[in-house]
């Protein structure tokens, strides 16, 4: 009779394109967090938290990724026939909510949410399937006063979490400059929207990787197609040399004042209903953005920023980190863009029929993470809890009534849960924990009523440069009374031992 066949383990493996987060890294998101959040509470914004999972005709299909499953949303059909995917974003979910509760919210509604998102990608070095962000958006305020707001506050909460002046600069465009360059160029039929769609989507893609790929590189993706160093082929938007030459002059428009600017742009888009309209409302924002004190060293009008998602009908920006990093290979880089956003007037409309002006910033929280621990404002071990060793299994409470004094006291710890046979187990334990404190008593302490108090911290230090007779001046374990627990542990967390 044959064996039946095990059923194989499942592989302990993170799902390609995801990740997981520990302890510091939770950490220090909530630090960030907080402070991005006390701006935007300051701006007059309210907190918003939607489901995770919204309806595919809800979210609708704005990611440029046409080339993967679902347009890049991970998307699956219920039993009823209805389509459901998770959120690309937070500011889809937000157009349901203005639509849905109209009546009962304020307008406009100045909203901000926090939250990871999903969207069906490739995976690469950096580039994940989930990640999280960090949005604030106003519906309901038609003036650009409401675009030059976001973009004030992101720079006031990019130097909150602590990225200093000259290490960022917000830059700002308006898609309907883009629209007009394209109107001229012969690439876009005001009269027929859809004509010439896919060429537009790769012009947009085209430019937005400018930073990466150059000038050259741009150009080719614009005209016939363009081969990477690994010989895959990308197909180019088809422009003829005069076409791309505008878009390319479009891209390099950009002048040491946001009136110099314009002026360029205006030219370029003469003719152009649309794209005159955009270079006007650009023109009002320079002039609010000098208002508020937001300068060239904070914030600049600049048309290679285009923004990937199809929702975008008016200004967009970007805040881009301009400290050098290094990259995979060694060589010196600028860090990049941290955050994106715009103005998004036709995204309600498609619940309500009715237009419903809108805009609003995204945070991409990981990079900004990355990019403050490498200004070293963040990162380092994070501490961990007071240890509370055991020595005698009976006296248990006695134990915990320590750690329970330790907490009320606000102070972090926790008694050892596993197995106290092996005392050197429990420091090996606390040194992983990176606790700053170990607690000792035996019954002999107890009997006294005293404790040892091992300094994990001074310890540390003492075995990395001391020598013999400096270790034996410095004694990193030493006896106290049991009644002065609480206040000669602070004195060693707060560096006074």
């Amino acid at each position: 009779m044959a064996k039946p066949k095990k059923t194989p383990r499942p592989k302990a493996v993170t799902p390609k394109g995801f990740r997981d987060y520990f302890g510091a890294d939770v950490t220090e998101r909530k630090i960030m967090l907080d402070g991005i959040a006390e701006v935007y509470h300051r701006y007059g914004f309210d907190p918003l938290e939607t489901s995770a999972v919204e309806t595919v005709e809800a979210l609708g299909k704005f990611l440029p990724d046409v080339d993967r499953p679902n347009e890049g949303v991970f998307a699956w059909q219920e039993e009823d026939a209805d389509w459901l995917a998770l959120r690309y974003d937070l500011t889809a979910p937000l157009a349901r909510v203005a639509a849905q509760f109209r009546n009962d919210l304020p307008s406009p509604y100045r909203r901000y949410a926090m939250g990871p998102v999903w969207r069906n990608e490739k995976p690469g070095p950096g580039r994940f399937r989930q990640f999280y962000q960090c949005d604030a958006d106003t519906v309901g305020a038609p003036s650009v006063a409401a675009d030059a707001e976001v973009c004030a506050m992101l720079s006031d909460a990019l130097e909150a979490v602590g990225i200093e002046r000259g290490d960022y600069i917000v830059r700002i465009n308006n898609r309907k400059v883009l629209n007009g360059v394209m109107e001229v160029a012969g690439v876009l039929d005001p009269a027929d929207p859809s004509k010439f769609e896919a060429e537009r989507g790769i012009v947009l893609r085209a430019i937005d990787k400018l930073d990466r790929l150059g000038e050259g590189g741009v150009r080719a993706l614009l005209g016939g197609g363009r081969e990477d160093e690994s010989g895959d082929f990308t197909k180019g938007a088809g422009l003829s040399d005069d076409q791309a030459g505008r878009v390319m002059a479009f891209m390099a428009a950009r002048r040491d004042t946001g009136a110099q600017t314009c002026a360029v742009l205006s030219d370029l888009v003469r003719g152009s209903e649309t794209g005159e309209a955009g270079v006007s409302e650009l023109e009002t924002i320079a002039d609010l953005m000098d208002a508020q004190g937001y300068g060239a060293d904070r914030a600049v009008i600049d048309p290679s920023v285009v923004r990937g998602l199809g929702y975008y009908t008016g200004p967009v920006f970007e805040a881009e980190l301009t400290f050098e990093i290094l990259d995979e290979k060694g060589r010196p880089r600028q860090f990049g863009s941290v955050a994106g956003g715009g103005r998004y007037d036709g995204l309600v409309r498609r619940f309500t029929g009715q237009a419903v002006p809108a805009t609003g910033i995204s945070i991409g929280v990981d990079r900004l993470l990355a990019a403050l621990r490498m200004k070293g404002r963040l990162g380092g071990a994070e501490a961990g809890p007071v240890i509370v060793t055991v020595m005698d299994r009976d006296r248990l409470p006695a134990y915990q009534s320590m750690v329970s004094e330790l907490r009320n006291a606000g102070i972090r710890a926790e008694m050892y849960l596993g197995n106290p046979k092996n005392f050197g187990n429990q420091l090996k334990y606390a040194d992983k924990r990176n606790a700053p404190v170990a607690i000792i008593q035996g019954s002999d302490e107890a009997e006294s009523g005293v404790v040892q108090i091992k300094d994990l911290i001074l310890g540390a230090k003492i075995a990395e440069s001391a020598s013999l007779d400096e270790w034996k001046a410095q004694p990193a374990q030493r006896e106290i009374a049991r009644n002065d627990l609480v206040a000669e542990v602070r004195k060693i967390l707060n560096g006074d031992a």
